[in-house]
């Protein structure tokens, strides 16, 4: 529990928070409908109903504020650097933005399942209190609108009303049921699978986050949940006059003979929402804005197992170590942006990515450069945005693993702190580094070689050869591979990459790498970062989690993995 703790501590509390808020208002607004008097001739007809409705309906309204804003970019890149000073806890919890993103989604589904049951209670509730005759207060009060006005308070006014025709002719109805649909789209096309195999369903679907909002705004503005106004609680008080809607004498003189009255609830959704909608489209349109400068394709790159390599200049562009950027390609699609780690160092004159095919999209924009003769593709960027990988040279030692084209983030490290040693560079805060580069084939090692070499050459020549430690792992390989490698064992340079330190073929043991690294480094703080899949990232953390200490005399890892 104590090495948990060491990573997780504050994503922990504020979890706590985020459902202390959560069960607190559900709490507080539940026991207010159920018990507040203002509510009791609303209650006579509707249950408890009511109170679960109104009390899902804060829940909905708080978790809609925060949908929002993990997804604000820009605002989570300036948070980042204002909190540069900030201990690496309070940093950590912004490269959680997705996670949280996810988590108040599935708290909306919830309690919009929550909400709508006990809506349609409360439906079938008014009509059963409208078709009653036996003359019971539900009775009594679902007919006070014969007596005109604005009196009544069960908003079915005829008993050849239905709940299906409540439900897709009223505001709050045809509302409910418009948002509902564009949640469960949203929600479903945000799968795993669906992600990584129909970007195109997810991208899409995904902006029916503008219907849904707007249906929350208005749904409200109807009023059609009343209970009793201030004015009429203060002449007729249901705790005193309730008995007498039944039995009224037709020459009853006595306070309680006047009918009570009726008021909405007043719509609030828009209250909770207007700050990060605004919010948001500063964020829209700062990013539209940035995307329409122009962006120089300087060097077309293509390398082994289809990677497509783009360098490009764009005038003011800023970046740091391990971020990424948004592109788009207007010849294949307008709308669709896919996020890319850069693959060059700030102390460069170009920005890079490295494109590997993987869906429609990726495979359409390789084509088109590589079918392209005279004229290059115009291509949109956005960005740069920060990742968790910025922190790397907070650390004195820092331990990169990368899965596959999950390299890019450490190129872009890796090509820094080679400038960082031809620069002489004394500020550097990193001591050691480990890298890790798993693979499924051969070809994917070539476009990273030339890089590794030169900065084994680079560290040699400033006597710092055991600055870097790396190990590449040929997850995937076939008898004709193992057999020139027995061969050739006992050459200077690893037959597959031409380097000096060898491949490994087959996984990583990590218990025995973070073991090494722990023995090796006894007091230090060792970041862990990741550009991989999903198994990957639960065995690194197991690990980080075995091998920290909460003694501050002992080393400790902290976890950190790349998200988009």
């Amino acid at each position: 529990m104590g090495n948990w703790l060491v990573n997780h501590w504050f994503s922990a509390a504020v979890l706590a928070a985020w459902l202390g808020i959560n069960i607190f208002l559900f709490t507080y607004y539940f026991l207010f409908f159920d018990r507040d008097e203002r509510y009791f001739y609303t209650r006579a007809i509707l249950g408890s109903a009511l109170a679960w409705a109104r009390a899902s309906a804060k829940c909905l309204n708080f978790n809609s504020m925060l949908i929002l804003l993990p997804v604000c970019r820009n605002l989570l890149s300036f948070l980042r650097g204002t909190c540069s000073c900030c201990r690496r806890t309070l940093r950590k919890q912004l490269d959680h933005n997705l996670t949280f993103h996810k988590l108040v989604a599935y708290a909306l589904a919830l309690l919009t399942a929550v909400h709508t049951i006990a809506h349609l209670f409360n439906l079938e509730r008014y009509n059963h209190g409208q078709q009653a005759t036996d003359g019971s207060l539900p009775a009594v009060l679902s007919k006070m609108h014969l007596q005109g006005g604005d009196k009544w308070l069960n908003p079915i006014h005829s008993n050849q009303t239905t709940v299906e025709y409540v439900a897709f002719t009223t505001i709050p109805g045809l509302t409910g049921v418009i948002i509902t649909l564009a949640l469960i789209l949203m929600v479903t096309s945000s799968t795993e699978f669906i992600r990584r195999n129909y970007f195109e369903v997810f991208w899409y679907t995904h902006h029916l986050f503008l219907i849904y909002f707007a249906g929350l705004v208005i749904h409200g503005i109807a009023g059609l949940v009343r209970g009793q106004t201030e004015e009429s609680m203060e002449e007729v008080h249901p705790h005193h006059c309730a008995q007498y809607l039944t039995h009224k004498d037709e020459d009853c003189s006595h306070n309680c003979c006047k009918d009570p009255e009726f008021g909405s609830i007043p719509a609030e959704s828009w209250k909770w929402v207007l700050a990060p909608l605004i919010l948001y489209a500063f964020e829209r349109i700062l990013r539209v804005w940035r995307a329409r400068q122009k962006v120089v394709v300087t060097k077309v790159v293509m390398h082994p197992a289809r990677v497509l390599e783009l360098q490009m200049q764009k005038k003011g562009f800023r970046m740091e170590v391990g971020q990424y950027i948004f592109v788009n390609c207007p010849a294949i699609s307008l709308l669709e942006w896919h996020p890319f780690t850069l693959t060059s160092a700030p102390e460069e004159d170009f920005f890079s990515i490295h494109i590997r095919a993987a869906g429609d999209w990726t495979e359409r924009l390789i084509d088109t450069f590589q079918q392209q003769k005279t004229e290059m593709p115009r291509i949109e960027v956005d960005g740069p945005f920060g990742t968790a990988s910025e922190d790397v040279f907070q650390y004195e030692v820092a331990m990169l693993v990368g899965a596959g084209i999950g390299v890019t983030p450490f190129a872009s490290i890796l090509k820094s702190v080679w400038y960082k040693f031809q620069q002489a560079d004394q500020t550097l805060k990193t001591k050691k580094i480990y890298f890790y580069w798993l693979c499924r084939d051969t070809g994917a090692f070539a476009w990273f070689n030339d890089l590794l070499a030169s900065l084994e050459q680079k560290m040699a020549e400033s006597g710092k050869a055991d600055f870097l430690t790396y190990r590449l792992f040929l997850t995937g390989w076939d008898t004709s591979i193992a057999n020139n490698v027995a061969l050739r064992f006992d050459t200077a340079t690893d037959t597959v990459t031409g380097l000096r330190h060898k491949t490994i073929f087959g996984r990583p043991m990590w218990n025995s790498e973070f073991a090494a690294v722990a023995a090796a480094h006894p007091r230090s703080v060792v970041g862990v970062f990741l550009c991989g899949p999903g198994a990957l990232a639960k065995s690194l953390q197991k690990s980080c989690h075995q091998h920290s200490s909460l003694d501050p005399r002992k080393v400790k890892f902290y976890f950190n993995k790349e998200n988009f």
